[in-house]
């Protein structure tokens, strides 16, 4: 009589933003390159990001009705009772037919109805949290979950379940890496006898820090540093006029490895996935918190690091009086750029996506 054999079943949720998705499919990869046989579903929205990328790198994809709640009132906000409810039933189906051993919510919204029915069938629940300060799904969801990874070690404060509580770090990808510096330079078309100012605002854009950085830009120029700079999607139309020798204007950077590798210093938001990014990798950086996001958490997340001297926080409402003289003092200052470099390092945990990817295989183990 043959035995049947173990079956290995992941549903991941997570989404909206790239912050969410791109943790999970960090762990997705890990668990994959342990476990190849392992089947895994992603649950989100077909409108948002993981809707755009889940498909392109051939793993399942189901979507549910879910849409977040607006702050400001729209006529949307009154559907959410309705959409939660359709979203949960879906939600339920869906785990149903697929029947995890373990569900991993990596936070937004769309995670709260799936990983609730994978919960009310019998699956391991895991969260991942990349922010200092939790978000809201996660603070509802932890009651549910086995353990509950998180990526500041500031969050256990805000968590009610401190032993399940582990402090992890935010997982990246795999194909996360540097490369010589010369090379990265020469890929951009700029000289290696200049200091190199990465510009980053996500994938649309930061309104503040284009207009900071186009303000600035004289100044930058004259000091002798060149400029990388990301405008984002919604800002490269306006922006791609300061294109020069030395500066060098971009839509969307598709090769972020060879821009870490080329820059000295880092302009960026404080976004979980940037943060989690220039640890492993240790760039040095000066964030610059977005005002626009739930709950301050980016503010929360910067302060986490320049409280430890891993990073400059640098305020919105500052940023275009402030940026010149801050890039040119850090930049120009190899004391301080080592200095950044090093305390990021201590701070980062390359191995997260590994450590979560085998947990949730051990789970599926004892099942």
């Amino acid at each position: 009589m043959s035995v049947k054999a173990k079956q290995y079943k992941v549903l991941f949720a997570g989404g909206g933003t790239g912050g969410h998705l791109f943790p999970a499919i960090a762990v997705a990869e890990q668990i994959k390159e342990l476990k190849p046989d392992t089947e895994i579903l992603f649950v989100g929205t077909k409108s948002k990001i993981e809707g755009k990328i889940v498909p392109k790198l051939g793993y399942k994809f189901k979507s549910i009705w879910i849409k977040g709640f607006s702050r400001k009132f729209n006529f949307e906000n009154l559907l959410f009772p309705l959409k939660l409810f359709v979203s949960v039933i879906q939600s339920v189906i869906i785990n149903m037919k697929f029947q995890p051993k373990v569900a991993i919510g990596s936070g937004g919204y769309v995670s709260g109805p799936a990983i609730f029915g994978s919960f009310v069938m019998g699956a391991k629940i895991i969260l991942l949290e990349q922010n200092s300060y939790p978000g809201i799904t996660t603070r509802l969801l932890e009651r549910y979950a086995d353990e509950v990874h998180i990526s500041f070690e500031d969050s256990k404060k805000y968590l009610r379940k401190k032993e399940k509580t582990i402090l992890t770090g935010n997982p990246v990808r795999k194909n996360l890496g540097t490369e010589n510096k010369i090379k990265a330079l020469e890929k951009f078309g700029l000289s290696s006898e200049s200091k190199t100012l990465l510009v980053l605002g996500g994938s649309l854009g930061a309104a503040s820090i284009n207009k900071a950085v186009a303000n600035n830009i004289s100044k930058l120029e004259q000091a002798g540093i060149q400029i990388i700079w990301q405008t984002g999607a919604n800002y490269f139309a306006e922006h791609k006029m300061y294109s020069s020798k030395s500066v060098k204007v971009y839509e969307f950077i598709d090769d972020m490895n060879a821009a870490y590798s080329a820059c000295d210093l880092l302009l960026a938001r404080a976004g979980a996935t940037t943060i989690a990014e220039i640890l492993v990798l240790g760039v040095p950086s000066i964030l610059v918190p977005s005002p626009n996001v739930a709950e301050n958490h980016q503010y929360n997340n910067a302060k986490s690091l320049s409280d430890k001297n891993a990073a400059v926080l640098l305020k919105d409402d500052e940023l275009n009086s402030e940026l010149s003289e801050y890039v040119i003092t850090i930049i120009d200052s190899e004391d301080k750029l080592n200095e950044l470099k090093n305390n990021a390092v201590k701070l980062a945990k390359p191995d997260a996506a590994k450590s979560i990817a085998i947990n949730a295989l051990k789970y599926m183990e004892a099942v």
